[in-house]
């Protein structure tokens, strides 16, 4: 007699099954940060990194916040505020660089670096195009772990950071160019945008990046004629799905461009930089060619400027006229909206620093998450970014390859 089948489940539950052992996943308890803030001592910069808010937050989670006085000042956050939602203010550099993780908006200066220590954590906005050799040495030296704004991303690759700035500054340019167009500036006394009977003003943009996307949306939600201009057709197809509108778009082409800014009430550079600096695709013939009174917001110009005629402004004194054609050239624009900006840097960094105190650490956050590992390039004493390494002569290690020798 043939001998019954056994199904799947008769013969799982006959068979003799014992617990394989197996390495248990244990995870990390949660670790307190030890932060400071210190003020910003560079020109022009307004912004901090975290408002009261999010300092009353980490404190509430057990993290030690220490805030240099007045570091807040600028963008409408005091020390009462800070004091009131749990940080300790205090009065000098040595003390708030006492701390283990340092957060800055601007890169350190070369006397502020001297406050560093070993084992710190930097995070800061890098400007790789104004650093030199000695910049990085001084880092090495120190061996601090240093993350740029410029290079951390997210989980789907973008860079948060720089695109919340970007957003920032281009609805900001367009705020400008529409302050400076009006008599009370001495423009052309014309209103951005455009009204019945009235013909719309004409606003040319250089660069179809994240910038672009909302100085367009803004201009066009006012009225005004856009155009844009950008060698990378790829971007300039994704500007004209993401806008729903069929805007002007052009490669730069120096007859074309030459002759859309004869008629363009306003121009806005915004290219990024390509090998650590942006080009002029703006000559000072184009320039002479524009219409009296015109407006030119280069937001370029801390890599350079896209435009020959730019120089560097400041919120002193923002402008100046050449071929009486008004030039706004303040560097980090974002910072003319301080709180603002604030308060988009503070809601980014916020849940990063929570989630990196679940992870342990930051240096657990760096070697289990690749995204945020893009941002560092100083490592305990080695520049770990090869791009730096290259263009500065600065012998590197692979950040990945530390943290399979940690592992």
């Amino acid at each position: 007699m043939t001998e019954k089948r056994k199904t799947g489940f008769e013969a799982l539950a006959q068979a003799k099954l014992s617990p394989q052992e197996a390495p248990l996943k244990i995870k990390k308890g949660n670790h307190t940060f030890f932060i400071g803030l210190p003020q910003e001592i560079s020109l022009q910069e307004n912004r901090i990194s975290l408002t009261p808010d999010s300092v009353a937050l980490l404190v509430d989670r057990g993290h030690e916040i220490w805030v240099e006085t007045k570091s807040g000042d600028s963008a409408g956050f005091s020390d009462k505020e800070y004091s009131e939602a749990g940080a300790k203010i205090v009065y000098t550099p040595e003390e708030v660089y006492k701390a283990d993780v340092i957060l800055k908006i601007e890169p350190p200066t070369l006397d502020e670096i001297q406050y560093l220590k070993p084992g710190q954590s930097l995070i800061s906005a890098l400007q790789v195009g104004q650093q030199t050799k000695e910049y990085f040495n001084a880092l090495v030296k120190k061996k601090v772990t240093a993350l740029a704004y410029e290079f951390i991303e997210d989980k789907v690759g973008s860079m948060p950071i720089i695109r919340a700035m970007s957003e920032i500054a281009g609805v900001t340019a367009i705020m400008v160019a529409g302050e400076y167009l009006s008599n009370s500036k001495k423009g052309k006394g014309i209103i951005l945008g455009g009204i019945t009977g009235v013909p719309p003003t004409k606003v040319v943009i250089i660069g179809a990046g994240t910038v672009c996307e909302f100085a367009a949306r803004a201009a066009l939600g006012m009225g005004a004629e856009v155009q844009v201009f950008d060698n990378h057709i790829y971007k300039l197809r994704r500007l004209k799905h993401i806008l729903g509108s069929q805007i002007y778009t052009s490669t730069i082409d120096t007859v074309t461009l030459s002759e859309s800014l004869k008629s363009a009430d306003v121009l806005i550079g915004a290219l990024r930089p390509e090998k650590g600096r942006v080009r002029h695709v703006v000559s000072d013939e184009m320039v002479k060619d524009m219409m009296a009174g015109s407006v030119i917001v280069d937001l370029s110009i801390d890599q350079g400027g896209c435009v020959s005629t730019s120089d560097f402004t400041t919120l002193d004194k923002p402008v100046f006229k050449k071929f009486d054609v008004i030039h706004y050239c303040v560097p980090n624009i974002a910072s003319r909206v301080a709180n603002t900006a604030t308060t988009a840097l503070s809601n980014i960094f916020t849940p990063t620093i929570m989630r990196a105190a679940e992870e342990g650490g930051v240096e657990e956050m760096i070697f289990t998450h690749k995204w945020f590992m893009k941002g560092v390039y100083t490592y305990k004493g080695s520049v770990t970014n090869e791009s730096i390494s290259k263009k500065f002569g600065i012998k590197m290690k692979n950040i990945e390859l530390l943290m399979a020798a940690r592992v």
